[in-house]
């Protein structure tokens, strides 16, 4: 299935196609979001497309998204069928990565970049925020599973 399937599936694609600018926006920064956590395997779910769906459509702020993603993992033991921790992971993520797209200014330095991690995992890994001082390696598979080495930051 190829991407463009992958979000006419989810429904996505109706809003851009749509003359609306700020819903057309808004799908767009949705899409990224939820991109991005494919190419960590990650999967969203169900929840979280119609939450975007909510704030897309205007009934909702991209704080009230979050708010709700952040309530409905809070009260999950509740429900029948449970999220695994990752897609409570891509979830949260993709929502603080759609605020950060939302917004107007971006700086593209060190500072700015220790602001985003620790804004995008904060509450999800004890190390959001700040810099790595170890190696690590993964298989990447948006790059035909090559191992790629991620090298600690060592300063200047």
């Amino acid at each position: 299935m190829s991407d463009e399937q992958k979000y006419t599936i989810l429904g996505l694609n109706e809003y851009i196609r749509q003359d609306e600018p700020q819903k057309r926006e808004r799908s767009e920064a949705w899409k990224v979001a939820i991109g991005l956590q494919q190419v960590d395997r990650l999967q969203t779910s169900e929840y979280l497309l119609d939450t975007s769906k909510r704030y897309i459509e205007g009934d909702i702020s991209i704080s009230e998204a979050k708010q709700l993603i952040d309530l409905y993992y809070k009260y999950a033991s509740g429900r029948k069928v449970v999220e695994n921790d990752r897609t409570e992971e891509a979830d949260k993520v993709a929502a603080r990565i759609t605020e950060l797209i939302g917004e107007k200014t971006f700086s593209f330095t060190h500072v700015q970049l220790i602001s985003i991690h620790r804004r995008l995992f904060d509450g999800i890994y004890k190390i959001a925020g700040r810099i790595r001082d170890y190696s690590i390696t993964k298989n990447e598979w948006v790059f035909g599973e090559i191992l790629s080495q991620y090298v600690a930051w060592r300063g200047t």
